[in-house]
């Protein structure tokens, strides 16, 4: 792709963020999400492959079905009580329509269904976009609702925990094993979201450091099955012994940093004397920690087929910044020891 239109399409993106962000207004907010929308459709074709042309078709029908319920619940707003306001949310019947539509931008379930094969056509960078940058103007938005009953929240976090973990348990391929990935830990950020916006905030900021390091280490491999991470070692033995840190980390096993918004939310659901859900979510955790133990296992503890079919890959020296990836893996792996002054920073 042409630099300049790359660095206008990033600009774009960075623009209807920063938009919805700073918008009081829902039809600023929502004309944000269609900037966000829009820029990154080109650059989910810029492979031209077939299958990423119907990524990119199926994400913007999607995008644009919930950017017009958006508009339509924000407009009912609007009759109802004669306010545009974001915080002028007192209907139980749009505020609830417009928490669907963002479900459904973000791909919490039951409005999951696109989000695996969407992420199948994708590359692994634009899917790192796609599960990151993506969550972060939606999610400013559902932070600022307060949902007109608090089951409604509950129900699509502890739903989402479930299929997010019984989703990636038979899959084979690395993008929907990390699409599922998501779609649980949108789930548990959903649980907590109206009880301690902070920590959802903290939740989703230690979940962007951990997929970014997972998508960029595959990204270094080449790996877009579990059969290619049998024969990693040969290409970067280093980056081999640390994936599955990162991966048991998104597992949420202590000492390591994704243990830390796990305990924390299941703390805040018990003091908000919800034991069942935190149990349930604490049940559905493990669904996630067996395909991640399943890649793990994958990397670690197979044998590398040696026939004339699988011969071992060459090391090519990489071309790809190791900075980036080495912050962003020592925050993955190491922050735990300072969950105090994580929480001071994150409280407010």
């Amino acid at each position: 792709m042409n630099p300049y239109i790359l660095f206008m399409l990033l600009f774009a993106l960075g623009l209807g963020t920063t938009m919805t962000f700073a918008s009081s207004h829902w039809l600023l907010a929502w004309m944000g999400l269609e900037i966000n929308t829009l820029a990154i459709i080109p650059l989910m074709t810029q492979l031209h492959h077939p299958r990423a042309v119907e990524a990119a078709t199926k994400y913007f029908l999607i995008q644009a079905t919930a950017a017009a319920m958006l508009l339509f619940a924000s407009v009912s707003n609007a009759w109802l009580t004669g306010e545009w306001g974001i915080h002028y949310m007192h209907h139980p019947f749009p505020t609830t329509l417009i928490i669907l539509a963002l479900a459904l931008k973000i791909g919490l379930a039951p409005l999951h269904g696109w989000m695996p094969e969407v992420f199948q056509g994708l590359d692994l960078t634009t899917g790192l976009i796609l599960s990151t940058w993506q969550k972060l103007a939606p999610f400013s938005l559902m932070l600022q609702i307060q949902p007109p009953a608090p089951t409604l929240l509950i129900s699509l976090g502890l739903l989402s925990t479930l299929v997010g973990g019984w989703g990636g348990l038979n899959q084979t391929q690395l993008r929907k094993i990390l699409a599922y990935s998501s779609i649980a830990h949108l789930g548990w950020m959903v649980l907590v979201l109206q009880f301690s916006p902070s920590l959802t905030l903290m939740t989703l900021l230690i979940y962007i450091i951990m997929t970014f390091s997972l998508f960029i280490s595959f990204k270094v491999n080449h790996s877009t099955s579990i059969n290619t991470l049998a024969i990693s070692w040969a290409k970067a033995p280093a980056l081999t012994s640390i994936i599955p840190l990162i991966l048991l980390s998104l597992g949420g096993l202590p000492p390591l940093t994704g243990f830390m918004p796990k305990w924390l939310i299941l703390q805040e659901l018990t003091k908000q004397d919800l034991a069942p859900a935190a149990t349930l979510a604490a049940l559905s955790a493990l669904l996630s920690l067996y395909f991640y133990l399943r890649l793990s296992y994958a990397m670690t503890l197979t044998m590398s087929p040696n026939n004339t079919i699988g011969t071992l890959p060459w090391r090519y020296s990489t071309k790809q910044l190791a900075l980036p990836l080495a912050i962003s893996a020592t925050m993955t792996l190491g922050l735990l020891p300072l969950t105090p002054v994580t929480l001071v920073l994150f409280t407010f």
